[in-house]
């Protein structure tokens, strides 16, 4: 009696069907070419811009200067004892989210993400070099690889090539002057650093935008989860009007079209979908609210003779209102309601006690830290030394004379390491570390106590500005 072996259990995979979107015009679309030629330009340029900020400063706008420790921007100056302004910055940018996406969905992923942008570009590389969507997906069922389509892959990979190798090569330069880099990169002594840097994010910027595109929205970013908490029922997000296009179908009068809804089921909004979502289906998480379905079935409405807006920006409250045909809410009662407004005051509150920080911040500055050991010396005549490591801060763009004091016990001296002067010249835009010895005579107070108060003060001789810093002086316990 033979034996049949067991059938194997059915796949729960599915291969990634690659999406090929179709070209669309509208509105949406146009808003969206703007905002990519602005953010690629932004990105691509801004490491070029020059700055004059003296002999003794880079002349790159944008810098983030590693090296150094510092990052210019512009006219600011941020010293890594100021990450705070980085700090609220993340903070703002966060809150940003909060708010776009609580009052219109997710148009940071649909508009401005990076992932989208550079999505949109190779898709348009793609466009211009395969076809549009009928002949991409044509070539992409060939069986087949003839020359046409080697050369057709070869020519489009190349492409993306050179955007990956660009957005390596501009990020880059925002780590070092751009000008002196770019000729160090081509004549080959560059940093390896640099080199390695670029590799990653061109290979990266190849697969992400050229392969993975939709499967990085979808398994790879944490937002589409997320967004969930940050929208309800009064966001304004991409719908389908069901009850007017309903039931869809072709019309055709021997049909009786007048029994259709306004959908014809085209697949128009399917087939411009990045994502590859039909909206028709409900709201869904890979929907990135990009409103190129907007464009493509307004487009066909127009065709047939139908009203406008059959996909749309709307909100679920107003679903209700409308079935019944009665007016909606207005896109200013949407938008402003109370977590909007919440999120708009703390994203004002930071923004502004940030612009206070930097213009209130003084251009010099120091820091104190007692060395402790030992934390005193006993000196042959019997007096207390204490020693300080004292970082004299000069945001300056030329070298400044800085006086150090004492304000606390009038017994205390000061005596810098060095020099017999109270004062030393600090360079210009840098940071001196200076040995300071403060001496309680033999039999004083501070000298008898085990630890008493004082302050350091800094003065710039040549503007005036001061600066202190409260610490302590230890001497023998009775």
């Amino acid at each position: 009696m033979s034996q049949t072996e067991p059938e194997a259990p059915p796949s729960l995979y599915a291969a990634r069907e690659p999406i090929f979107p179709r070209r669309v015009k509208g509105a949406f679309r146009s808003f969206k070419w703007v905002l990519m030629a602005l953010m690629l330009g932004v990105y691509y340029l801004t490491p070029w811009i020059r700055w004059d900020r003296g002999p003794q400063l880079p002349d790159q706008a944008v810098l983030v200067d590693l090296a150094n420790r510092r990052f210019f921007f512009f006219w600011i100056e941020i010293w890594p004892h100021e990450f705070y302004f980085i700090a609220g910055l993340l903070v703002m940018a966060g809150l940003g989210l909060f708010l776009f996406t609580s009052a219109l969905g997710r148009v940071w992923c649909g508009y401005a993400c990076p992932q989208t942008v550079w999505t949109d570009l190779f898709i348009l590389v793609e466009r211009w070099i395969e076809g549009d969507r009928n002949a991409r997906l044509r070539l992409h069922r060939q069986k087949k690889m003839d020359f046409r389509k080697a050369r057709l892959r070869v020519t489009k990979w190349a492409a993306w090539f050179l955007i990956g190798l660009a957005t390596g090569g501009a990020w880059v330069f925002y780590f070092t002057d751009a000008p002196t880099l770019l000729v160090d990169l081509v004549t080959l002594n560059a940093h390896p650093v640099a080199y390695t840097t670029m590799l990653v994010l061109t290979v990266t910027t190849f697969f992400f935008g050229g392969f993975a595109r939709e499967q990085i929205c979808i398994y790879a970013c944490p937002w589409p989860r997320i967004q969930a908490a940050m929208m309800d029922e009064d966001t304004l997000t991409i719908g389908y009007r069901s009850w007017r296009g309903e039931p869809r179908g072709k019309h055709r009068k021997a049909d009786g079209a007048e029994a259709l809804g306004d959908c014809i089921d085209c697949m128009a909004c399917v087939n411009v979908c990045p994502m590859g979502i039909d909206i028709r289906d409900g709201q869904q998480m890979e929907c990135i609210t990009c409103g190129l379905c907007i464009d493509a079935c307004d487009e066909i409405m127009e065709k047939v003779g139908k009203p406008r807006g059959l996909i749309d920006y709307m909100a679920l409250t107003d679903e209700a209102a409308e079935r019944a045909g009665k007016p909606v809410k207005s896109i200013w009662k949407h938008v402003l309601r109370p977590r909007t407004i919440m999120y708009t005051t703390l994203w004002t509150l930071v923004g502004v006690g940030l612009v206070v920080a930097l213009f209130i911040r003084p251009e010099i500055d120091l820091t104190v830290a007692p060395v402790r050991n030992p934390t005193f010396v006993t000196m042959s005549d019997g007096s207390i030394r204490n020693t300080y490591d004292v970082r004299l801060r000069n945001k300056h763009g030329e070298d400044r004379p800085f006086n150090i004091t004492l304000k606390g016990d009038p017994s205390l001296r000061v005596q810098l390491e060095g020099t017999p002067y109270s004062s030393v010249s600090v360079p210009a835009d840098d940071m001196l570390l200076q040995r300071v010895y403060v001496i309680a005579p033999k039999g004083s107070e501070p000298a008898e106590s085990e630890r008493v108060g004082f302050r350091f003060w800094v003065e710039d001789t040549a503007s005036g500005e001061r600066a202190y810093k409260d610490t302590v002086f230890n001497g023998r316990a009775n």
